[in-house]
């Protein structure tokens, strides 16, 4: 295996984070004790079964604690040749008891893995030790090293390599929180040439580990299945040019809802409606920015849905701009419609021109593409575009076609759901409404029949001559399984595998370019905020060096030595990236993963043209209103630990959504 590259332990990202983070830490006058080498980061410890509480160093018996629970540690003291620690709940100088150093593990960063969908990808491994997993992918056929062991585990059989693997369904973070957590990583370039990191992981239950889980049982898994149903909201496009599609969208799911009530599977598959437009402060005419014209929750029939739709006409005046307010549509079926009542989530955009960008006042929802695909994901929701590229919006279509496919694509899977229909063209539209209704409908019909849903995507279609030669059916076939994998892993209980301490790999061992996990950082109210309140200097230096490029740094120097930076590390080197600045980096340390903007230095923030200045500004700014909505989002706020301050709750960011 071919050692990658180390990345570079700051830049911008590192500025932002050593700035506001390392102040958002407690101020009692009981502190955690610092980590080693440290000015701001505070020891953490993670408990392992068997854990107990006790109120004084050597005592026997105490209260059991809950494995995986965070602490922090305020002393370390040997008493009877043992090591014993004095921890809190949170960083707030509240101390609750001592217990055992050998009970627990250190927790440097407060990262978190969480499972991709493996509906396109073998189940992961958990293997022993790290040689193990180095020499599987040294191999010059990883498949000659891993079909043995998946062998034995499908056969039930114990192995001397592996400890455990990931359960046969999807199991969702959003709607069940686990705590996979990082303690060590390494990186590599394997010989296909995708950089892997090697990640040391704990996980824990109740239960003794295992290799080999109990299989699901078919007929519980066909009994669970004829509760499987389908929503599937068209979010449509309702300015002027759009009456043919709006129409052609009534046709299709008049055409579906035939066939689905002759099947006798009204309860399973339901359709909705949102409709959008544009800036009525802008264009009073538009009449609305978005209108819910059907919840899939309470349509009964069809003839319910039509009725409900049947008021949608295009607008009589025009938008202020080509581009449309799509993410406020996309958006307005994410917050509004109950998901929860059904297994498959759709949503079908409908439109001919591209999305207004989160930074321009006539967008209501301040997100763009990345961020409302990371809103999707919340509810498990996939989004497919249907992009009319007519003759009119010619010069839109490659900015709407980006903004699209990072929209559409599903996450986890490498798959992007954006069709284009050429020249905007009614049939081609119809057959490509018509076929997606059809084989959405279709999916359900197969989950509800029994049909299996269980295992990869490559063991899922062994009969190639079967398998759809149309991409969008392709995708569909995916991404219906990889939603049967999720319903199945919620109403099973699936959780992380019984392992305590293991190593993975975080892509395929096959599919070396598929991931296996995604990273979630940890953050506090406290860090959150603060880092926020950088992420708003950062974006006022940068706006600022718009106008010349050297006020950008100049800007960022001046932040740093108000927050106490060693004025004489304040390097002028244009040649350097921003940790010449000098600021500490800290909360970075041992980060497994870069940032987008981690080499960003002044040299090349002068040589970017005015659009990737801008670009750049934009897509710090959407992220500023994602943590809005992360800080307001109480559902979602997490206890590491009984009796933590609230201060101290966590929220699960995911990496993408770091600046």
């Amino acid at each position: 295996m071919k050692r990658a590259w180390t990345a570079p332990r700051t830049g911008l990202i590192g500025l932002m984070l050593a700035l506001g983070l390392c102040c958002g830490l407690a101020q009692a006058a009981d502190k955690p004790l610092l980590q080693e080498g440290k000015k701001s980061l505070y020891q953490r410890v993670l408990t392992t079964p068997g854990c107990q509480l006790v109120q004084a160093p050597g005592t026997a018996q105490g209260a059991a604690q809950p494995a995986f629970s965070r602490f922090y540690v305020y002393e370390r003291q040997q008493t009877q040749q043992q090591d014993w620690l004095r921890v809190g709940p949170d960083t707030f100088g509240k101390t609750v008891g001592w217990m055992k150093a050998d009970c627990t593990v250190a927790w440097k960063m407060q990262l978190t893995l969480a499972f991709t969908n493996p509906a396109n990808r073998d189940r992961l491994l958990f293997f022993k030790d790290r040689d193990t997993l180095e020499h599987v992918l040294d191999a010059p056929d990883p498949v000659v090293e891993v079909a043995p062991l998946r062998s034995k585990l499908k056969n039930q059989q114990s192995t001397d390599t592996i400890l455990a693997q990931e359960p046969e369904t999807f199991v969702d973070l959003q709607k069940q929180f686990y705590l996979l957590p990082i303690l060590d990583s390494e990186e590599f370039m394997t010989e296909e040439g995708f950089r892997m990191r090697l990640l040391n992981v704990a996980s824990v239950s109740a239960a003794q580990p295992s290799a080999t889980p109990a299989q699901t049982d078919p007929a519980d898994t066909a009994r669970r299945m004829k509760e499987f149903s389908a929503a599937v909201v068209f979010v449509i496009d309702s300015t002027i040019s759009m009456d043919p599609y709006i129409e052609r969208t009534r046709e299709a799911v008049r055409k579906v809802y035939q066939t689905i009530e002759a099947e006798q599977l009204g309860r399973q598959v339901k359709f909705g409606l949102v409709a959008f437009r544009s800036s009525v402060k802008a264009v009073p005419g538009l009449q609305y920015v978005t209108q819910m014209y059907a919840d899939p929750n309470t349509v009964t029939d069809s003839q319910d849905f039509l009725a409900k739709v049947a008021n949608l006409k295009q607008a009589s005046v025009s938008s202020k701009l080509y581009a449309e307010d799509a993410y406020a549509g996309v958006m307005q079926a994410i917050d509004s419609i109950d998901w929860h009542n059904f297994g498959a989530r759709y949503i079908v955009l409908i439109t001919d021109a591209s999305a207004i960008e989160g930074s321009n006042t006539l967008s209501s929802t301040g997100l763009d593409a990345s961020q409302v695909r990371l809103e999707a994901t919340r509810p498990g929701v996939a989004i497919y575009t249907l992009h009319l590229k007519s003759d009119a919006g010619k010069k839109d279509h490659a900015r709407a076609e980006a903004q699209y496919r990072d929209l559409s694509t599903y996450a986890g899977t490498n798959t992007t759901l954006y069709y284009p229909v050429n020249a905007g063209d009614v049939n081609e539209f119809g057959a490509k409404v018509d076929a997606l209704a059809a084989a959405i409908t279709a999916q359900v019909k197969a989950a509800y029949s029994g049909e299996d849903a269980i295992g990869s995507a490559s063991n899922a279609q062994d009969d190639k001559a079967a398998e759809p030669q149309d991409p969008m059916l392709q995708d569909s076939a995916l991404i219906g399984h990889a939603m049967r994998l999720a319903y199945l892993g919620s109403r099973t209980g699936a959780a992380a595998p019984p392992v305590f301490r293991a190593w993975i790999a975080d892509r395929d061992l096959i599919k070396q370019d598929i991931a296996t996990t995604d990273v979630r950082i940890l953050l506090t109210k406290a860090q959150l905020s603060d880092l926020s309140d950088v992420l708003r200097q950062v974006l006022q230096a940068a706006n600022e060096g718009l106008i010349s490029p050297a006020d950008m740094f100049a800007r960022l120097r001046s932040v740093a030595a108000t927050m106490g930076a060693d004025p004489n590390q304040l390097k002028q080197d244009t040649s350097t990236t921003l940790q010449g600045l000098g600021i500490m980096d800290e909360y970075l340390e041992g980060l497994p993963y870069r940032s987008d903007v981690l080499n960003l230095d002044e040299d090349t923030w002068k040589n970017w043209d005015a659009l990737t200045q801008e670009k750049f500004i934009r897509t710090l700014d959407a992220k500023l209103r994602l943590y809005r909505r992360y800080n307001e989002d109480v559902d979602r706020w997490v206890s590491l630990a009984e009796g933590s301050d609230a201060r101290d709750y966590v929220y699960p960011v995911p990496l993408e959504a770091m600046p």
